[in-house]
């Protein structure tokens, strides 16, 4: 029984981490989902090897898109000072929601995601369509990277570096509380508010998401909510998984990754609804 479950969770770790990297999530949305709904964890120790499947899926990752120049490093570092903060805020803050109240935060923030990757879900980047926030010029935040899918070079401007800032701080806080990353609100904050491309904002997401996760995983090791049985298959499969999707995400079309994204944070959406309504 112990094998077979630690196999399963082994699978979907795999699974969790290719969606993880192709979207910049960090894993989390698909590994807390098994874990509580199949497998029937507790809510935090769920959370608590999440954690450590979102610091997986960003070291899978980050590696290949540093190499291939998609993330941006300025905006990742820049970005960093608020999620950072805000995950160490939402850890604490943690152990004083009721489980019920995780869940329902967690599907609001899916239904959200959803809902504004629809919308966007046609658009293109056009070069020279941004307005580059003067701040953004300031700190030489603008850049470009060869896209493999369309076989050319993109470049790009930033805009809104401020309400992006604030966006990151709110999924800094979102990571401590629900053990995701804040992958969801990054590449949002990122693509909608700095007008980034998709690509950009989910490689420099994963660059990301590793040390917000980091900031709230020793405060979860405290309280003994990162269970070395879960989390140890958790880990393998989402590192290697993730190292699957960076191979992937490198030639997908950005209309492909938003197509991607709408459908998966619509049914783990539901599925806490409805573990929260059976309460």
């Amino acid at each position: 029984m112990f094998l077979s479950t630690s196999i399963f969770i082994f699978l979907s770790s795999l699974v969790a981490g290719l969606i993880g990297a192709l979207l910049g999530l960090g894993g989390g949305i698909v590994i807390i989902p098994v874990l509580t709904l199949i497998l029937g964890i507790p809510i935090h120790e769920a959370i608590g090897a999440s954690i450590v499947s979102v610091i997986a899926t960003s070291s899978g990752s980050a590696i290949a898109y540093v190499r291939d120049k998609i993330t941006n490093i300025r905006i990742g570092m820049f970005l960093e000072t608020a999620t950072t903060v805000g995950a160490i805020t939402g850890a604490f803050i943690a152990s004083h929601i009721s489980v019920k109240a995780l869940f329902i935060t967690f599907a609001l923030l899916m239904f959200y995601s959803a809902a504004t990757m629809t919308r966007k879900r046609n658009a293109r980047y056009i070069e020279g369509q941004v307005q580059e926030d003067p701040l953004a010029k300031r700190l030489s935040m603008s850049g470009q990277y060869f896209d493999k899918a369309l076989h050319k070079e993109i470049h790009y401007r930033v805009a809104h570096v401020i309400p992006g800032w604030l966006v990151n701080y709110t999924a800094g806080i979102l990571s401590g509380l629900l053990g995701i990353g804040g992958g969801a609100f990054k590449v949002l904050g990122m693509d909608v508010f700095m007008r980034l491309p998709m690509k950009v904002s989910t490689a420099t997401s994963n660059f990301m998401i590793g040390v917000t996760a980091a900031a709230s995983a020793g405060v979860y090791f405290t309280r003994g909510d990162i269970n070395p049985v879960v989390a140890g298959p958790v880990a393998i499969g989402v590192l290697i998984g993730a190292l699957a999707g960076t191979r992937i995400m490198v030639r997908l079309k950005s209309k492909t990754l938003r197509l991607l994204f709408v459908p998966i944070l619509l049914f783990v959406a539901i599925q806490m609804l409805w573990k929260a309504w059976s309460m």
